[in-house]
């Protein structure tokens, strides 16, 4: 095989089509969009739309609503710590904090904070900086030797949001 023999499957490359030029294309005179009338224009929005009744999106009861302020924690269970130092990729001597778990790789990307839980069980005696744990989780790792240390987090000076 030479870079110049290189081609794509056959029918992996579709050209478009070109609409509205002339029945013998196949999407002539209307263009595909039927008859006359106001889904033939343009700029025509009728999703939804009911003929008039009540649409279905305000018949319906609405609920709840979206916290903005809301702030989205990394959880994390103590068997996936211990999995991470038993191949080497958290240090028993340090602290246990997002930068450290994301080094390890336990977390992909820090979010607002970490909160500890307490499935599985750890064998190390670790110092941990979280957000939040849970009763369970802060039992079994003092029952191993460790800490837990809860950060507050404290509101910014424009008020909206936190901060860690």
């Amino acid at each position: 095989m030479k870079l110049n023999e290189i081609s794509d499957n056959a029918g992996a490359r579709q050209r478009r089509m070109r609409v509205g030029r002339g029945i013998g294309s196949g999407k002539g005179k209307t263009g595909g969009r039927g008859g006359k009338g106001q889904t033939a224009r343009a700029g025509v929005s009728i999703k939804g739309f009911e003929g008039g009744q009540m649409p279905l999106h305000r018949r319906l009861p609405k609920r709840g609503f979206n916290n903005i302020f809301a702030r989205e924690f990394n959880v994390v269970n103590l068997d996936r710590i211990q999995a991470a130092i038993d191949r080497g990729a958290l240090d028993s001597n340090d602290t246990v904090d997002v930068e450290a778990l994301v080094r390890g790789g336990v977390l992909r990307r820090a979010k607002d904070g970490v909160r500890l839980l307490g499935k599985g069980e750890i064998k190390a005696a670790l110092q941990f900086a979280v957000h939040g744990a849970s009763k369970s989780a802060i039992a079994a790792v003092e029952k191993a030797g460790g800490s837990v240390k809860i950060l507050v987090q404290q509101k910014n000076p424009a008020g909206k949001g936190t901060t860690a």
